[in-house]
């Protein structure tokens, strides 16, 4: 029975693990450096044992055969993202937050020990190109409301709209446009910044807000505190968003389930900022005029300006830190496709920076830390999505033409990938405070890894001569809609995954029953292939959206009519609807629903919900105007922002049923 022995022993080692794992999530501080380091260096060791056995004990013998060529060509695709794995390690082994700093720092401008105190003016640029009225309303006023007055709005409107030109009038903003859109949305801001800089008194920095991000009142004040070192050229905050991002809104979790770059701007991006190498991610950024104008504004050699900054700015000498404090809050791509296009958009970015002077190994200033900051983002886009697609693929051979991709036996498989797989798992879930959950991030890769797999590639070979596309926002979203073109790889994929797991069990033609043990690995392996695939499919089939706010904190409020009045509970909120728990007021009822912070606002009663009624809203200018600020401009930080297990299961189950109802 040397079998159940090992087996038994494999498992031993395995529970060990668990319980080691258990044990430092425990009383392990995710803030300290020391403990991060040591976790991150025994994920790194483990990660070592797994690829070193995977090298020397898993693949074929080399030579001029199939099995030869795809068990080496997938080891060497997990070998690409194992690098990763550990340059991520050692970048997630330290991290920084700034608030206690800027706390210390508060309008240092005020204080005597930095001379006549002079308060900076702040130029805020708005880039525009094709958005929306109702899109840029709330970012302006967003921008005027903020609790810092010396500041001046500036919309750089490249899709020269005569109505957004009045707009700006009416609104006292200033309005700019420019002969032409060369260099897309860096150029338009350079355009602004050699404008300003011909002024008799050119601001002292610059914000940067995409035409969809709105900020909250200490945006300014805030990050405006980081500029007491005198060295500091850039200062980056997260973005947040609220509304759910497609994954989010798909699959039903956005009330479950934090948004896709939750843990990039939350850990990722303080983890860099302690190596000092904390990136310009281009809208909710503030900068200094005259570290901008002294490398001659934004550079255009890459479509992503913001990244490309930051590494002409740090070649200057000048740093670049990130305030981990929720200060704006915009729109996630609403659509599947708008949201894989800026993937791929960032993707063909950071080759072209590969390709210029400022990759890893080009003829520049950049310190060895810069340039592995580039390198790991390269090495990110290049390998990852590329190693899901091909976990997912690979299996496929076993089963259609005998070819064994992974030859280990399950005990092997136990000792080896278990530990490092489980110790990564506690170590990411540890300093994300489990906002990664494994199935569900490995949707998220999948579902833009054709297109991004094939941008990074061709990045590569070819890094310029490719056109900016913009990111779609607002549109109706009212309908469902299957996303067929991206949906059709991976219901492909899951046809041939379940054809060939069932010609395995039924028929002795194809399935190679010679591979012993390792047939249980591949059986294991196509059973969580196929679980992955569904989650993408379902994820390609998109809902209908409305925008809500107050959805998981009903308020009270008075409805007044002629024939009802009364105290009631807001259970959802927009700018122009509402939602009444707990009444049933008659249709075409017509009164006025006081609102706090936004007072009597006429309404009419459109009909009954499944727990009240539904009302239409018809604010003023003033109202409207106060409902902007108040959704967007004050609180915390919107939406998710970490996994709310119980709740995680139930959408899931919700969202099952209701694919399940239509049809």
């Amino acid at each position: 029975m040397p079998f159940l022995g090992d087996l038994q022993s494999a498992f031993v080692l395995i529970a060990l693990v668990w319980a080691i794992s258990m044990i430092v999530k425990i009383y392990a501080d995710p803030n300290s450096n020391p403990h991060r380091a040591l976790i991150f260096g025994i994920s790194a060791l483990l990660a070592l044992r797994y690829i070193f056995w995977r090298a020397t004990e898993t693949v074929a013998p080399i030579g001029l055969t199939v099995d030869a060529l795809a068990s080496w060509s997938f080891l060497l695709i997990e070998f690409m993202a194992m690098l990763g794995s550990f340059s991520s390690y050692l970048m997630m082994s330290r991290t920084k937050e700034r608030s206690s700093e800027v706390d210390q720092n508060f309008k240092w401008w005020e204080k005597p020990e930095h001379g006549t105190p002079h308060r900076p003016h702040v130029a805020i640029l708005i880039a525009t190109y094709n958005e929306d009225l109702e899109v840029l309303e709330r970012t302006i006023i967003g921008a005027q409301s903020l609790h810092y007055p010396d500041k001046t709005v500036y919309i750089l409107d490249d899709g020269k709209r005569p109505w957004l030109r009045d707009y700006c009038a009416a609104q006292n903003v200033e309005y700019v446009t420019r002969p032409d859109n060369k260099g897309a949305k860096a150029g338009n801001i350079n355009h602004a910044v050699r404008m300003l800089a011909q002024q008799e008194n050119p601001p002292d920095y610059l914000a940067v807000l995409d035409a969809d991000f709105v900020p909250h009142q200490g945006f300014l004040s805030r990050s405006l505190s980081l500029f007491h070192d005198p060295q500091v050229g850039l200062v980056q905050t997260p973005q947040h968003f609220f509304n759910a991002d497609p994954i989010q809104h798909n699959l039903g979790l956005s009330r479950s389930y934090p948004d896709e770059q939750r843990f990039f701007f939350d850990h990722v991006q303080p983890s860099r900022d302690a190596w000092g190498v904390a990136f310009c991610c281009g809208t909710s950024s503030v900068m200094r005029f005259r570290a901008v104008a002294e490398i001659g504004g934004f550079p255009t050699e890459s479509i992503t300006e913001d990244f490309m900054l930051t590494l002409v700015l740090q070649d200057h000498g000048w740093k670049t830190v990130y305030l981990n404090e929720a200060l704006t809050e915009g729109l996630a791509p609403e659509g599947l496709k708008e949201y894989v296009t800026q993937r791929a958009r960032w993707c063909l970015g950071l080759m072209q920076i590969a390709r210029s002077d400022y990759g890893p190994f080009g003829n520049s200033g950049l310190r060895l830390r810069d340039r592995w900051s580039v390198a790991d983002s390269v090495i990110f886009w290049l390998s990852s999505f590329s190693f899901r697609l091909a976990a997912i693929y690979f299996p496929l051979l076993y089963w259609f033409f005998n070819v064994i991709v992974v030859n280990a036996s399950l005990v092997d498989v136990i000792r080896y990938f278990g530990p490092y797989y489980l110790w990564s798992l506690m170590a990411i879930s540890l300093v994300s405070r489990g906002g990664i959950i494994p199935i569900l991030n490995d949707v998220t890769q999948l579902l833009g890894a054709v297109p991004i797999t094939a941008a990074a590639v061709l990045g590569l070979i070819k890094p310029h001569g490719h056109g900016f596309k913009v990111t779609a926002k607002g549109g109706d979203r009212s309908k469902v809609v299957v996303q067929w073109q991206l949906m059709r790889p991976f219901l492909i994929g899951l046809g041939l995954t379940i054809v060939g797991l069932l010609i395995g069990i039924f028929s002795d033609r194809f399935a190679f029953y010679d591979a012993g043990e390792g047939k249980i690995v591949i059986l294991f392996w196509t059973i969580y292939n196929v679980i992955v695939l569904s989650m993408t499919v379902l994820a390609c089939i998109e809902l209908p959206r409305r925008e809500r706010h107050i959805a998981d904190t009903p308020e009270r409020a008075r409805f007044v009519s002629e024939t009802w009045s009364g105290t009631v509970w807001l259970a959802s909120l927009t700018r122009d609807t509402a939602r009444i728990r707990g009444h049933d007021i008659a249709m075409g009822t017509e009164g006025v629903l006081h609102i706090r912070g936004v007072g009597d606002v006429k309404a009419l009663v459109l009909g009954t919900s499944a727990d009240g009624v539904r009302v239409e809203l018809i604010p003023d200018d003033t109202q409207l105007r106060a409902m902007t600020m108040r959704f967007y401009t004050e609180g915390d930080a919107p939406g998710v922002i970490s996994v709310r297990g119980s709740a995680l299961f139930r959408d899931l189950a919700r969202r099952l049923s209701f694919n399940a109802g239509r049809r």
